[in-house]
């Protein structure tokens, strides 16, 4: 499983709502569950600056995230990235295998 993280910032309109806010951000987890099961989540979090909110989260393949990052388009994000994250660790092996 690759890590992918999701960075999304809202529209300001769902943002004017907080009470339909939490209950959209329900229904979007509610359905990237049902259309990709195999998603294991990891941290949830509301951030500051150009983003709203990061998720970090492992899928098995891109096409996965792809669809992660298209269900939050279909509910009140503007913009959605995910960026595939190599653990420290694994970031040192390469690396080294790299630079022998």
């Amino acid at each position: 499983m690759a890590t992918f993280i999701l960075m999304t910032k809202l529209s300001p309109e769902v943002l004017e709502k907080p009470k339909e806010r939490a209950k959209k951000g329900k229904e979007w987890l509610k359905k990237v569950k049902k259309v990709c099961p195999d998603v294991k989540w990891i941290a949830h979090y509301s951030i500051l600056g150009p983003y709203d909110f990061m998720d970090i989260y492992e899928a098995d393949s891109v096409e996965t995230a792809h669809k992660v990052s298209l269900i939050s388009r279909t509910y009140g994000a503007v913009s959605a990235e995910s960026w595939e994250a190599l653990p420290y660790e694994q970031y040192l092996k390469v690396l080294k295998d790299t630079l022998k």
